[in-house]
């Protein structure tokens, strides 16, 4: 694939082969990578398309904001050292959004403390430039099969989410007491009301969420860490 170097922002290096921004909604998984220093940005992004991984690189941090699509799964690759806005602070800004794409972070000037801080903030890897090719693709190959787990994971909840956003406050607050294990008896005692509705409720909710029973919707919330929104 080419690699397409364009001009519509200072300092930036977009290589995405023959595709465009647009194709950004697609699913496949990508990598980005972020770093001020435009002929590594090519040549990382020449290596990682030798083995058919689609690049998408960036020479500053805002470029790589504009264009990163969070529903599309994808790893970065991302300098420590940079003008503005360093990796660390990008790692910050995505960690508070929620983000769930894996970082690997290569530096020129790394040492223990960094790759500690790195790692503790959840980046799976801390390489040294220059790094060999080959270990740099299996880092990347082992981060992207970690983006499709976790943007897989992902997806479930926002579906589960999705899902139980339909519910009335009601059915919401007897969906949590179930998540908690209680029995229809306990919950009715505990609202006030009778068994017959909360079984009546029971039914809605699992209607409501195409689930196949109650059940199985409680364990599939639990494993995606999901629980129902007070109101």
């Amino acid at each position: 694939m080419p690699v397409m170097v364009m001009g519509d922002q200072p300092g930036t290096v977009r290589t995405g082969g023959s595709g465009d921004a647009g194709e950004a909604s697609a699913r496949s998984t990508v990598v980005y990578v972020v770093d001020d220093d435009e002929q590594l940005c090519a040549s990382l992004a020449w290596l990682l398309e030798s083995v058919h991984i689609e690049a998408w690189c960036f020479t500053d941090v805002a470029a790589f904001l504009a264009a990163y699509d969070p529903l599309r799964p994808a790893c970065l690759v991302l300098d420590v050292r940079m003008p503005d806005v360093s990796g660390f602070q990008l790692q910050e800004t995505l960690n508070a959004a929620g983000a769930v794409l894996p970082i690997v972070f290569v530096s020129a000037h790394g040492d223990i403390r960094m790759s500690v801080r790195a790692l503790q903030r959840g980046a799976v890897d801390f390489l040294e430039k220059p790094y060999d090719p080959q270990h740099m693709l299996d880092v990347v190959q082992e981060a992207l099969r970690t983006a499709r787990s976790r943007f897989s994971v992902a997806a479930t909840a926002r579906d589960l989410t999705a899902r139980i956003d339909c519910l009335t406050q009601r059915e919401r607050e007897i969906l949590g007491h179930l998540i908690e294990g209680l029995p229809s008896k306990s919950i009715a005692v505990k609202l006030g009301i009778s068994v017959k509705t909360v079984d009546v409720h029971r039914t809605r909710i699992r209607e409501k969420t195409g689930a196949r029973s109650i059940t199985t919707l409680v364990r599939d919330l639990l494993q995606a860490g999901v629980t129902p929104p007070a109101s």
